[in-house]
């Protein structure tokens, strides 16, 4: 069994470089933009009920902050197993998505144990407002 995955690694030493490789690479880039993007979500970004938004889901603008904020989304996801910030690039990447019930599914992660807590220490950190709920 251990000379199967010591082969297995031994094959594929190309491929565990380029995980390694993009691994470090997401684990930097959430350390210098993230804060820089949680400084400016607005400090009653979470507060806001009732508000209608509409949702041009086919404008190109729309269509390239989507898939921007999907590739932060699909990065946070893999920083949960990764080196880096999963939780909190995922929120950052539903703020940059619009389609309908965002604002609802990002309050949701908001108010899981510790996300505030910890944008706000990262705002804290800046000199910038909390943000409240």
């Amino acid at each position: 069994m251990l000379d199967n995955i010591t082969d297995w690694l031994i094959q594929h030493d190309t491929l565990l470089y380029w995980i390694g490789s993009i691994s470090l690479l997401m684990f930097v880039l959430s350390l210098l933009l993230l804060p820089i993007l949680i400084n400016k979500i607005p400090v009653d970004y979470f507060t806001q009920t009732g508000t209608k938004h509409k949702v041009k889901l086919l404008s190109p603008i729309t269509m390239v902050r989507n898939l921007l904020g999907l590739l932060m989304l699909l990065a946070g996801v893999a920083m949960l197993v990764l080196p880096g910030q999963g939780v909190l690039t995922m929120l950052i990447g539903l703020t940059i998505m619009n389609f309908p019930g965002k604002y609802s599914l990002e309050r949701w992660v908001v108010t899981r144990k510790g996300v505030l807590e910890a944008l706000n220490w990262i705002r804290a950190k800046s000199g910038v407002a909390l943000l409240r709920i």
